[in-house]
């Protein structure tokens, strides 16, 4: 088994060797969505991110629980312990039950999902169902001297807990600072401290969604839910929890400090985080209103697209850039995609029609060595690949007959693109990129078919009207020894 995958902490803000609790297993745990809206590409990018991650480790020959929750109850409205449920606001303005939006969304999330190629978790809890755990939790913490009720509600008492543990750890930030830069208590609020948060919320008379407990009828608060179920279904230490950057602070932040004060210890080794996708700089996300939803990416009908994005695009535009670096939004990215994904997947069949020569021109281990390489360095899919890349070169060259390749190096580098291309990458031939121009491989076939044909009966001008009306539309014509190829420029 492989055992020089090295991960970026960020706990310990530094790349770190992987070395899992109980080898050959691995826990990893990842926040999923809040289901009261469509998912938008900020979501997708959290999901293809531990995906690819979720991939690797399988390929690795580790056996994996991956654990991916859904919230269906307890994120209020400003992410802390004020304003509506959002799925209950949800709810209200359409008139519907509560469920009844969840379902709808998570429905809805699968589906995309499984449009971009994304595989199902081990286990998908929901919060909703986890109410006696996340209630245990609480009795825990309460015993253990961190936390006091109110009035029915109960709250995590930050300051008390940062006496003998470091609140702030994960994020890097201070409490005095924190304090500094957050509002005084007006009051009007049952919280000791501003940084406290609630771990269990007494229902108002209008709150639909609440359960019976020792304190009041009321919900659990957001941040209790990711520690109860974790440790439920991994164990009370285990290998991997990530999330995207915006759940470091709080959310993330609270979880530890919930395990510390409930367990004793924390519960997570290796936390990993992906970076925000960016619209002209700035965070893309429902609650700036900038977002652009999977849904309008398919069929384009968002004012900022210029044409729809097959699911595979979107993946191979995320994958482009490195997790844990920003992505900045445009129809030009996006574009550039588009035409990087058709030269890989015409690579691939390009790969089955080459024929073995009785020497090798290319280095294949070489190129397998450099794409381990990349992966193991904390998931550089964008090094990768560039490797791969490289190697279309080769197959270029293969099929023009300018390089040769032995039957074996040929068998190996098949095995390459594939393992790579499918199994960790997660990419599949079925997108249909620039589908507003009409372009489709069986169409460009027959095009091709009645050009040879022309140049067979020596009607050099309609051949050669053919490739210059292709031209015109942005495809390039190659001509090879045994037909022709095109692509998309």
């Amino acid at each position: 088994m492989a055992n020089d995958l090295f991960i970026y902490n960020t706990l310990t803000r530094r790349k770190e060797k992987f070395e899992p609790l109980n080898p050959p297993f691995v826990g990893l745990y990842a926040c999923g969505p809040t289901v009261y809206g469509d998912a938008h590409l900020g979501h997708a990018r959290q999901a293809i991110t531990f995906d690819v991650l979720y991939r690797y480790l399988r390929y690795l020959d580790y056996r994996v629980r991956y654990v991916r929750n859904i919230t269906d109850v307890g994120h209020l409205e400003n992410d802390s312990d004020e304003g509506e449920d959002k799925i209950l606001k949800r709810a209200r303005i359409e008139s519907l039950e509560p469920m009844e939006v969840v379902q709808h969304f998570m429905n809805r999330y699968h589906e995309h999902m499984r449009d971009l190629n994304v595989l199902p978790p081990s286990i998908e809890p929901r919060a909703s169902g986890h109410i006696i755990e996340q209630q245990e939790l609480i009795g825990k913490i309460m015993e253990a001297g961190f936390a006091y009720e109110v009035n029915g509600s109960v709250y995590f008492d930050v300051p008390h807990y940062h006496e003998s543990h470091p609140y702030g750890q994960l994020s890097g930030r201070k409490i005095e600072d924190l304090l500094s830069n957050t509002r005084a208590l007006d009051g009007q609020s049952e919280k000791r401290s501003p940084l406290d948060f609630a771990l269990w919320k007494k229902a108002d008379p209008a709150h639909i969604m609440r359960w019976p407990s020792r304190w009041s009828e009321g919900y659990p608060g957001w941040h209790l839910e990711c520690s109860a179920m974790s440790t439920k279904y991994l164990g009370m230490q285990f290998d991997i929890h990530g999330g995207g950057m915006d759940l470091l602070f709080p959310h993330h932040e609270c979880e530890i400090a919930q395990n510390v004060a409930g367990y004793g210890k924390p519960s997570v080794r290796y936390w990993i985080h992906n970076n925000m996708i960016t619209i002209n700089g700035q965070k893309m996300g429902r609650s700036l209103g900038n977002f652009i939803t999977l849904e309008q990416f398919f069929k384009g009908d968002h004012e900022m697209l210029d044409q729809p994005f097959g699911p595979m695009s979107i993946r191979f535009f995320i994958l482009q850039a490195h997790y844990r670096s920003t992505l900045d939004f445009s129809n030009e990215a996006l574009q550039a995609s588009e035409k990087g994904l058709m030269r890989l997947m015409k690579s691939m069949d390009e790969l089955e029609h080459i024929k073995p020569s009785a020497s090798s021109s290319v280095e294949v281990n070489d190129l397998a060595s450099k794409c381990d390489e990349a992966m193991k360095d904390d998931l550089n899919t964008p090094v990768l690949i560039a490797h791969l890349f490289d190697g279309v070169k080769w197959i270029n060259g293969l099929s023009e007959g300018r390089l040769g390749i032995t039957s074996s190096d040929l068998e190996n580098l098949k095995t390459l693109f594939h393992n790579y291309l499918f199994n960790i990458l997660g990419l599949t031939g079925q997108d249909t990129p620039n589908r507003e121009k009409g372009i489709s491989n069986g169409l460009m076939e027959l095009i091709l078919q009645m050009r040879n044909e022309a140049k067979a009966n020596r009607d050099f001008a309609t051949a050669d009207r053919i490739r210059d009306a292709l031209s015109d539309l942005g495809i390039t014509v190659k001509d090879r020894k045994d037909g022709a190829d095109w692509e998309i420029r």
